[in-house]
């Protein structure tokens, strides 16, 4: 039998648990549509045949704008932490439940308070938007795919601000489609946007956020709904083969193609370590708070956003390619949060420069990219299983040799006696594999239909996978 005391307490609910809310907690009762019983909230439905992208522009604010946007980042975090501080609160101390609806209700009664009337120079909806977010945390938590959320901290979390679409006027400019005049809640002269980029013309952009990196550079990451044309097929040449590609992904060269192609690993933090360091010891020699410690701080801050930006370059450009020339393309699905973690003991000064290898290498961010795109435009991911032994098998043979070290660059099959460049070899055995799988699953779809974006040997039926 299991001890009581180990059973989780039962929530409150009905009348009992308003009465909490309303006395204890200080969330007001419902006002609007009282008579109405509590539905679920929905979220905005998209248009039919249409996708959901985000634009990203760079603004320079004036010094009002700026001073208004501090603000708002500020009464958003503010409003975050509150948020999460009720619903822990009513749970821990009361058991009862605290949604969404019932925290706007409370942010109502904070806006109205003299001790934070502040909130009232800030966009309800931008705040509102705030608590969205939290929301969206505590369902994910909810489900298992992150932890509990955590308060934000000024100078640790980003600063952004969500506006919905009654939250700024949007003025389309009729001589240049795509582009106009963008004005914020609160504010009454239009932001100063760099469009390096049309929109979509005649679209309204049904979210804007803004966002202040750690460099204090403002970002303006507006979302659109628009119908994105899939590219066509790409078929070897004199067949209706769809063409393929397999993709190594490592350490010593980032990218390696299974027709010997290389994408050199830049190394970017290694190439600025010293800058880096000696920023570093620069910013510890000042005194806190003075106005050389921020300059030190800005010039550290500056530096990554560099490294960051010519990184995001490159991979966005390699896939964009890879995606417009191939039909498939073959990864292999890496364990990078297992490969991330910290080490313990001996060799933990090793381990720390084989993850600082890995950050610098971002492959997270480039599988992330050739997932999206590859649903954007009618490509199939292919993501062979971790344990496939694409590294020691013969890619001639299929003659499965000894581990090898990572030390060992080229090898020799002991069967049929072809010399393998490692990267090379691993990549050929991906795109083998990718195309074995994707045949699989292709025979095994309805006629006419198409294969999908992502096929995960991992998520595959086993019955499939031993056919």
């Amino acid at each position: 039998m299991t001890d009581s005391t180990d059973e989780k307490p039962a929530s409150i609910t009905g009348p009992d648990a308003q009465r909490i809310k309303r006395e204890a907690l200080g969330i007001a009762d419902r006002r609007k549509h009282h008579g109405r019983p509590a539905a679920p909230m929905k979220r905005r439905a998209k248009e039919p045949g249409t996708r959901q992208r985000v634009y990203r522009f760079r603004f320079y604010p004036t010094p009002i704008q700026a001073e208004q946007l501090e603000q708002t980042f500020g009464a958003c975090r503010w409003v975050y932490n509150e948020g999460l501080a009720l619903r822990s609160s009513a749970w821990e101390q009361h058991h009862v439940s605290v949604g969404f609806a019932e925290a706007c209700r409370a942010l109502t009664g904070w806006r109205q308070a003299p001790e934070t009337s502040w909130l009232r120079d800030v966009s309800s909806t931008v705040l509102q938007q705030a608590l969205r977010h939290l929301d969206e945390a505590y369902s994910r938590f909810f489900k298992g795919t992150a932890k509990h959320p955590k308060r934000k901290k000024k100078r640790r979390s980003r600063d952004a601000a969500t506006y919905v679409r009654t939250g700024f006027r949007w003025v389309e400019d009729p001589e240049r489609p795509g582009t106009g005049r963008v004005t914020l809640a609160k504010q009454t002269t239009p932001l100063d946007v760099r469009w390096s980029r049309s929109l979509p013309g005649g679209r309204v952009p049904v979210k804007l956020t803004v966002t202040r990196d750690r460099a204090g550079r403002y970002f303006l990451s507006v979302l659109v709904e628009e119908r994105i044309e899939p590219l066509p097929a790409a078929f070897l040449p004199g067949g209706r083969e769809p063409k393929a590609v397999g993709l190594d992904l490592g350490l010593a060269t980032l990218v390696t193609l299974d027709d010997g192609e290389k994408l050199e690993h830049p190394r970017l933090l290694k190439k600025y370590a010293e800058e880096l360091a000696r920023w570093q010891r620069e910013l510890h020699r000042k005194q806190k708070g003075s106005k050389n410690r921020e300059k030190a701080r800005k010039k550290i801050v500056r530096l990554y956003a560099l490294i960051g930006d010519v990184r995001g370059d490159m991979l966005d450009q390699f896939t964009t390619r890879l995606v417009r020339e191939n039909q498939v393309l073959v990864v292999e699905d890496l364990s990078i949060a297992n490969l991330m973690r910290p080490a313990v003991g001996k060799g933990r000064r090793r381990k720390a420069g084989l993850t600082r290898s890995i950050v610098d290498a971002a492959w997270g961010e480039l599988l992330r990219q050739l997932r999206y795109k590859c649903e954007w435009y009618g490509r199939t991911l292919v993501i062979v299983d971790r344990f496939f032994p694409s590294t020691r098998r013969c890619s001639a043979c299929h003659t499965k040799g000894p581990r090898l070290d990572l030390s060992v660059r080229e090898w020799t099959c002991a069967e049929c006696g072809v010399v393998h460049d490692r990267d090379e070899n691993a990549a050929v055995n991906l795109r083998d594999e990718g195309m074995r799988l994707y045949w699989l699953v292709a025979a095994a779809l309805p006629p006419g239909k198409v294969p999908p974006p992502v096929i995960k040997a991992s998520e595959l039926p086993e019955v499939l996978l031993a056919a």
